[in-house]
């Protein structure tokens, strides 16, 4: 068995795995360009498009919107229900942001680790922010906070040997269900930062 396991073998399973459910996504996208609706220029910042928008909250998978921020799903998910926290005010890093931007944006992660909690019953839960592109940073303009709910055993030999994460929730049905316990948190007293 020659490199049985070694390094330079070919990755094994398939290069891609189906996920039906961008299919309307794509299906929309192409109906509007054929119609003439060429989709608008964005800031550079799906975050601040998200933000100047509030009108697309439901298409975006915004799931709470405050006078000053924002949680929303990850549109590239580690794990399925990861959210993304994120003030309206787009600036590059933590500090650049008042202390009471701060306050503000980590109250929403206090409400947004409630809502998974709530939701998900997640066995942990790993909370970070990549400032900088040399750190990861997607859109280094605009500071995020990720919020990746985590089960053991969640990395499992899909992951390992194909090197393929599986998310068995849409995005569309994952917002619904944080927006139905966000509204019942809400029923319940739920303030942000609590």
């Amino acid at each position: 068995m020659p490199n049985a396991g070694m390094p330079n073998d070919p990755p094994m399973g398939p290069a891609s795995l189906g996920a039906p459910w961008r299919l309307d996504y794509l299906e929309r996208l192409g109906r509007e360009e054929r119609l003439g609706n060429i989709p608008r220029t964005g800031t550079g910042s799906f975050i601040l498009d998200y933000w100047l928008h509030p009108d697309l909250d439901v298409p975006n998978h915004v799931v709470v919107r405050t006078d000053a921020g924002m949680i929303l799903l990850n549109g590239y998910p580690y794990a399925p229900g990861h959210l993304l926290v994120a003030l309206g005010d787009a600036r590059p890093a933590l500090l650049d942001y008042t202390p009471a931007q701060r306050r503000t944006l980590f109250d929403l992660v206090s409400s947004a680790t409630a809502l998974m909690e709530r939701t998900l019953e997640p066995q942990g839960i790993n909370t970070g922010i990549n400032q900088g592109r040399a750190a990861g940073a997607g859109i280094p303009q605009h500071l995020h906070v990720h919020l990746v709910p985590r089960w053991g055993g969640d990395t499992n030999f899909i992951t390992t040997i194909g090197q393929v994460r599986v998310l068995p929730a849409s995005l569309d049905a994952m917002a619904a269900r944080y927006r139905s316990v966000w509204h019942q948190m809400l029923k319940d007293g739920h303030t942000i930062g609590q």
